[in-house]
């Protein structure tokens, strides 16, 4: 994980050189910023591979950052919420966050995240899997550029929208539970959250709209599994 540099924004001057001292240890660069209304500006100015990202921030909060962020960049980002705030993490996860962890939190842990995100997005890149490009009536994804079209018009999704809807149709028809999706997928556990994965199904059916939202079918009591049968179909 050499050279790669992590922008941690919080205003917690405690978790900042907490955070700093792990990460310089394992080798990352790592740059600070301590408020919303300059973050994009850090951002821009640093390029980092990740970022650490809390809601709770003077200026602009979290997610009007991360909305910022992900108006330039699909770089991976890791969301600290307050300890039991479901809303803000459903939220993140909307707005395209990769992961999310709660406050308080242990530095080891956060880390292992970084590390898990930052070998994850690696291997998509470098995986013969990259260069795949499906089709299904009209709709097109491709892992290889990221990005979705339906009959040539480019939809609009986040990173991790991309890499669940390409699994699933990778393997038309095999049904995936929660936990396997989070771990192919994300490439690490979520403790057993597995909202993160109905979160992005939800979210991936409303951007393909009514007719191809079908193609991903509810395995009831089991998961979820790309079916390309069900084009324009509704789910009993």
């Amino acid at each position: 994980m050499e050279n790669y540099t992590v922008l941690v924004i919080d205003d917690d001057k405690n978790i900042l050189k907490i955070l700093e001292l792990y990460l310089k240890k394992e080798g990352f660069n790592v740059a600070t910023c301590e408020n919303g209304m300059l973050a994009k500006e850090k951002f821009l100015e640093v390029q980092p591979a990740l970022v650490v990202l809390d809601v709770m921030l003077p200026g602009k909060d979290g997610f009007q950052v991360l909305a910022d962020i992900r108006g330039i960049s699909d770089v991976p980002v890791i969301m600290l919420t307050a300890k039991g705030s479901t809303q803000d993490r459903v939220m993140g996860l909307d707005c395209g966050a990769d992961d999310y962890l709660a406050k308080p939190f242990d530095a080891k842990e956060l880390l292992a995240r970084i590390k898990a995100v930052l070998r994850r997005t690696a291997s998509v890149q470098d995986s013969g899997e990259v260069k795949t490009a499906l089709s299904f009536h009209g709709l097109q994804v491709s892992i290889e550029y990221y990005s979705v079209t339906i009959n040539g018009e480019k939809v609009e999704m986040t990173p991790k929208e991309i890499e669940l809807l390409h699994y699933l149709a990778s393997h038309e028809r095999k049904v995936f539970t929660r936990e396997q999706l989070l771990e192919a997928v994300w490439g690490f556990e979520y403790y057993g959250d597995t909202r993160t994965v109905d979160v992005h199904v939800k979210r991936i059916r409303e951007k393909l709209g009514a007719e191809y939202a079908s193609l991903i079918c509810t395995v009831w009591g089991v998961g979820y599994k790309f079916d390309s049968e069900m084009f324009g179909k509704k789910e009993e």
